[in-house]
């Protein structure tokens, strides 16, 4: 079963930047759409970002458009995200996860969290005042 490590968590002042990473045990990473997410204590987690298998499409939360970019690497099966302009709100546990599935008639399946299959363990992302 494919595995998801995400790095690049850690502290930062608010303003500051940080690129999260997430890379994949297999060579099927080019197979799944990738999705980033948060997901803060005593919060449901948040979606923040989807990007397809070939990179070419990319779907972003109203929370995160501006700020957080997605992006791919198929060659070296891994997935960034890319935060700028960090705020203390967004101070969380943020996780990659892993679709099978690119395509969806619904839009709101590209950013439900159980239509993703596989998910990393997390990486905390914290941001001072």
């Amino acid at each position: 079963q494919v595995q998801f490590v995400e790095s690049g968590g850690g502290l930062v002042q608010a303003g500051g930047s940080l690129r999260l990473s997430c890379t994949a045990s297999e060579r099927t990473f080019s197979s799944y759409a990738m999705g980033w997410f948060r997901q803060a204590p005593g919060k449901e987690r948040e979606f923040l970002a989807r990007i397809s298998r070939a990179g070419s499409s990319t779907r972003y939360a109203d929370s995160t458009q501006g700020r957080f970019t997605i992006s791919r690497d198929n060659a070296k099966n891994t997935v960034y995200l890319q935060m700028n302009s960090l705020k203390p709100e967004d101070t969380s546990v943020y996780y990659c996860a892993a679709d099978p599935q690119n395509y969806y008639r619904e839009e709101n399946k590209y950013r439900d969290p159980t239509q993703f299959r596989y998910w990393g363990k997390g990486t905390q992302v914290t941001v001072s005042s």
